[in-house]
């Protein structure tokens, strides 16, 4: 096949994560498992956080984003890989491949920067809590939530022109089951190092901007724990942090193995399995992980059920 310019390329065929049916089939009812249980828990996460007026704080403001990002990256990324996985065309459109591309790592950067804003928030509310209504103001976390979107809006923008800027004419069979950078890269007929360096520099940066401002959170946040005198007071400051730590452990370890690696250590099949992680599995914990041990979310829940009991008994 001759050099064409990405824009008048076929279709791209997404391989999925293996050729066997029954495999496949087995793959869909776990994955379609999977999208209803992320769906209706983050769904339900930012519905009891609208409605519940004691959850209209900056912590939960900043979880319900956080619902959403989740519920967004996923359903760019699942529904598309459900409908293959019954489909034996596994076409996909070069339009809308680069379009998902666009989409999930708009809203995974947004999560990270999200999460720093996070660890910001509970530094606060540790280490400042006299000022912490007045620091955490409607106007900062507004500041906060919008700087996420609009850096990672163009941080995605310039990797996907970078992208669109590429020749392809290897093939156009992608062996992955979404467009991810990797081996879309590698169908490439031209140079894809300056590409490629960018990508690296964009992630590096998210990356480490959001380590050093989560470390240097925690570290204040430790080091305000140590001080307190009561074991209680420990227990109780450390479990408002526990579940955001565990958040941020699985979403970075997960995105830093696949993206923060040396090309020649890539490995399909490990790459997948830790795709299949943080595009479905990490959205599906996230509510379980910031609500199952929460007392606040629990009573939410059942003051939203109790007023719809009583609406429904007043009509």
């Amino acid at each position: 096949m001759r050099s064409k310019n990405s824009t008048h390329l076929p279709d791209f065929i997404l391989m999925g994560l293996t050729e066997s049916e029954e495999i496949q089939r087995v793959l869909f009812m776990l994955f379609l498992m999977i999208y209803l249980i992320n769906l209706i828990g983050n769904a339900g996460m930012i519905l009891i956080i609208h409605l519940d007026l004691q959850l209209h704080t900056p912590m939960y403001f900043f979880l319900s984003h956080l619902s959403f990002l989740d519920l967004g990256y996923s359903t760019v990324i699942t529904p598309k890989t459900l409908e293959n996985l019954l489909n034996s065309n596994k076409h996909i459109s070069f339009m809308e491949c680069f379009t998902q591309m666009y989409f999930f790592f708009f809203l995974a950067a947004t999560e990270f920067f999200l999460l720093s804003s996070m660890a910001y928030d509970r530094y606060v509310a540790i280490c400042n809590p006299l000022n912490y209504q007045v620091v955490m103001s409607t106007r900062l976390c507004c500041a906060l939530i919008t700087g996420s979107y609009v850096m990672s809006f163009t941080e995605s923008l310039v990797i996907v022109l970078y992208m669109n800027s590429l020749h392809f004419c290897k093939s156009n069979i992608i062996y992955h089951f979404f467009c991810d950078l990797t081996p879309i890269l590698a169908l490439s007929c031209t140079d894809t190092h300056d590409t490629e360096i960018m990508i690296f520099i964009i992630a590096s940066l998210n990356v480490i901007v959001s380590l050093i401002t989560m470390s240097i959170s925690y570290g204040c946040i430790l080091s305000t724990i140590l001080k307190i005198n009561s074991t209680s007071g420990k227990r109780k400051a450390f479990s408002t942090c526990a579940s955001h730590l565990l958040g941020v452990t699985i979403f970075y370890v997960t995105t830093i193995f696949t993206y923060l690696r040396p090309k020649k250590s890539y490995s399909l099949g490990k790459d997948q399995v830790a795709s299949v992680f943080y595009t479905m599995v990490v959205p599906m914990l996230n509510p379980f992980i910031y609500s199952l041990r929460n007392k606040e979310v629990k009573n939410a829940f059942l003051r939203v059920m109790q007023k719809r009991e009583t609406s429904m008994q007043s009509k």
